[in-house]
């Protein structure tokens, strides 16, 4: 016992967890045992789908591939985790060995990053031996889900900004260091202009952007000296935040300081409104900034704002240029999370389903293909066996083949451009923050029915 406690103590200090292949549920590897020890490793097929939108959504945003990539690429048990297998007590003696060779050798075809989607539509498809297969089940929908989950959240604040400027804020109240970093990333995938998460920037490719915090403002004797110190170390981003004590009074004072500014060459570039009656503040302070000349100062706002009141402040036409939107995008608080599944679909050749009451799913390799109306926007989708070729746009395409990518990784900026583009597609009724009359119409086409059929038919 003290020998393997040595051993277990040994290998925990040496694993990264977050690029662990025991990052996992710890069924996967039972099961994996299990496979090993009966033979299965014949080809499988599972699919990851969303069984329902959540209240008030009407379609979600496929994100988080290039990370779920990642993760396969780079699949290996290191020595490290396969020691810690071996003294744990869990496992068969040769089921580290067996592990030490597996890699990633099927096919994985995907929706693009950006792809508009609905309920009992593929995201992913995986068709690989069955114990690979089996494995990347966890940390797949962990990726993919959560990025899912936040730029489906961001698109919809997209949508209500009506092209005003919108920075993620979330970090400091995100579910965890990697759930805040990807958010940045799903936030600008879906149309942010940027985060104030400064390892994005480096990591990713994102804008950041920062201005200033009311501590700094509190620990000066007075406004205009904070100010003032500021826009002197950062002249070219002198955003001011004016609401740590009277937001109008603030806004004056950073009036009379810009022709001092001014005269070293400093222009004030904006304010930024963090609480408050924010369409009323804005008005005020917009006056204030206007009659000192500061027509191109933008006012920037923040505080616990979401999609929502991002529309209400549009709608009733507050002069704001730019929001920060945190708490509420990191967590996706209205709907914290997807019905989101990975299934198998067919094994051995054979196609398989889950009969299970409010959990049955569809079998077979499927496909989507989506029809779009006369002005170009989305029609109807159809999800259909493979084979079974529908007019329309297939939108499952091959990403990585006998475990090798098909192609290089998409750059971020092109898939948020694309990602822009089928927003644009979005019917009316689709892109209202409250739930549609009527759901998006996703066909279940009669190949696949009369496949379930058969299915059923032949499973006791």
């Amino acid at each position: 016992m003290p020998a393997r406690d040595a051993a277990l103590r040994k290998a925990r200090r040496r694993m990264n967890p977050l690029s662990s292949p025991l990052l996992t549920d710890l069924y996967q590897l039972t099961m994996l045992q299990a496979y090993f020890a009966a033979g299965m490793r014949r080809t499988a097929v599972f699919e990851l789908f969303v069984r329902k939108l959540p209240p008030n959504r009407n379609f979600l945003m496929a994100a988080g591939l290039e990370q779920a990539l990642a993760f396969v690429e780079q699949l290996r048990f290191p020595d490290e985790e396969l020691a810690w297998i071996d003294a744990s007590g869990l496992f068969g003696a040769s089921f580290a060995a067996e592990l030490a060779k597996l890699r990633f050798t099927g096919d994985i075809d995907a929706l693009a990053e950006g792809t508009v989607f609905f309920p009992n539509e593929p995201i992913l498809r995986v068709t690989a031996p069955l114990p690979e297969a089996q494995l990347l089940e966890t940390r797949l929908l962990n990726l993919v889900h959560y990025e899912t989950l936040i730029a489906s959240k961001a698109a919809r604040t997209v949508l209500a900004a009506k092209g005003k400027g919108l920075v993620d804020f979330g970090l400091r109240r995100a579910h965890g260091a990697e759930a805040g970093l990807l958010a940045a990333r799903a936030s600008y995938l879906a149309g942010f202009t940027g985060t104030a998460t400064t390892i994005a920037g480096p990591a990713f490719g994102i804008p950041v952007f920062g201005t200033m915090a009311h501590s700094f403002v509190q620990a000066h004797d007075d406004e205009p000296t904070a100010f003032e110190h500021f826009a002197a170390v950062f002249p070219k981003n002198a955003v001011l935040l004016i609401d740590t004590y009277d937001t109008v009074a603030a806004a004056e004072k950073v009036a009379v300081l810009a022709p001092k500014l001014a005269e070293r060459g400093i222009a004030v570039r904006g304010v930024r409104l963090d609480s408050g009656d924010l369409a009323d503040l804005s008005r005020e302070v917009r006056r204030v900034l206007d009659r000192a000349g500061l027509r191109g100062a933008i006012i920037f706002a923040s505080g616990n704002l979401d999609e929502y009141r991002v529309a209400e402040l549009v709608a009733a036409g507050a002069p704001i240029d730019s929001f920060g939107i945190g708490t509420s995008l990191a967590t996706s608080s209205d709907a914290p999370y997807l019905d989101c599944v990975y299934k198998l679909a067919e094994y051995d050749g054979r196609a398989r389903r889950k009969r299970s009451t409010g959990k049955a799913t569809w079998p077979g390799r499927k496909q989507v293909f989506r029809e779009l109306a006369p002005d170009g926007t989305l029609a109807r989708d159809v999800v259909t066996l493979e084979s079974d070729v529908r007019p329309g746009e297939p939108l499952l395409r091959p990403v990585v083949a006998q475990g090798r990518r098909v192609e290089p990784p998409v750059a971020l900026a092109a898939a948020r451009d694309y990602a822009g583009r089928e927003l644009a597609r979005l019917p009316g009724p689709l892109r209202s923050l409250a739930g549609a009359p009527e759901s998006y119409p996703v066909e279940i086409a009669p190949a696949l029915r009369a496949l379930a059929a058969e299915v059923d038919r032949a499973t006791p």
